[in-house]
């Protein structure tokens, strides 16, 4: 088991931010990366099509011989993990938003959390939410219409900017001095978000966190992969390959980008 690839899925190209992290951390490792486009984004969708969507993954994922599972959309694991790891015995890593470091770092007492309904409305969000943030004052919005366009290679446009200057418009009347980012598709929109918030402000992003806990997870079940040799690097998209490819055109990994109709 330990020389087996570790799969990764997301509702298309925001899980890649969390890839970079993990193959960053531990670039011997294999991994195989989903991009579920043609369904995103999965934020919009019901609690049944959401955990639908994530057994079709996993199940794609482990015919290819994953040893361990990333769910790399906070929708999908705050919908779907539960029932994932009660249906199959390999180890499951989740994406939560990162509010206990924005609550735990806040000088304002302020935070604002930026994500899909389909993280915003689930049960797992608001326990996270009232262990966490004690007194604090968390301003909640969903980024409607934010990953469609991000999934469209939009990252800078004016409609982009837009939504996201009207997202953030109440976080910063409220006095926020942190920004938790709930959605894997976000991190992509770093740059503009620098532009349009006070410099005071911390943008608060997990990625890191969880390649350390799939890190952390490997090693317990020793499942790590002994070979100190760079890992085989494999990306599979059901949608438009051209746009997924400029997500990565920093990466040496090109050649291993396939379409692949599920």
């Amino acid at each position: 088991m330990n020389v087996k690839p570790i799969g990764i899925f997301d509702s298309g190209v925001g899980g890649t931010s969390i890839w970079r992290e993990i193959h960053a951390l531990m670039p011997h490792e294999d991994t195989i990366y989903l991009a579920d486009s043609k369904n995103a984004p999965y934020g919009q969708r019901s609690r049944e099509e959401i955990i639908k969507l994530s057994v079709k993954n996993t199940e794609l994922l482990l015919k290819k011989g994953c040893k361990l599972i990333v769910v790399a959309c906070n929708t999908a694991t705050t919908n779907a993990i539960s029932h994932l790891r009660q249906k199959y015995d390999v180890p499951f890593i989740g994406i939560e938003p990162a509010i206990k470091p924005a609550a735990l770092n806040s000088g304002t007492g302020t935070v604002g959390v930026l994500a899909t309904r389909g993280t915003l409305s689930s049960s797992l969000f608001l326990k996270t939410s009232k262990d966490h943030a004690g007194e604090i004052n968390i301003v909640e919005r969903e980024g409607a219409g934010l990953v469609p366009l991000i999934e469209a290679g939009k990252l800078n446009s004016s409609e982009t900017r837009q939504l996201l200057i009207g997202y953030i418009k109440p976080m910063l009347e409220a006095n926020m001095d942190h920004i938790v980012l709930g959605c894997t598709h976000y991190p992509y929109l770093i740059p503009v978000l620098r532009e349009i918030l006070p410099p005071h402000v911390n943008i608060i992003d997990c990625g890191a966190a969880v390649a350390r806990q799939t890190q952390a997870v490997l090693k317990k079940s020793n499942l790590q992969n002994p070979k100190k040799s760079p890992g085989n690097i494999q990306f599979f998209t059901n949608n438009d390959i051209e746009i997924f490819t400029s997500f990565l055109e920093d990466d040496d990994n090109l050649k291993q980008i396939s379409y692949l109709d599920f």
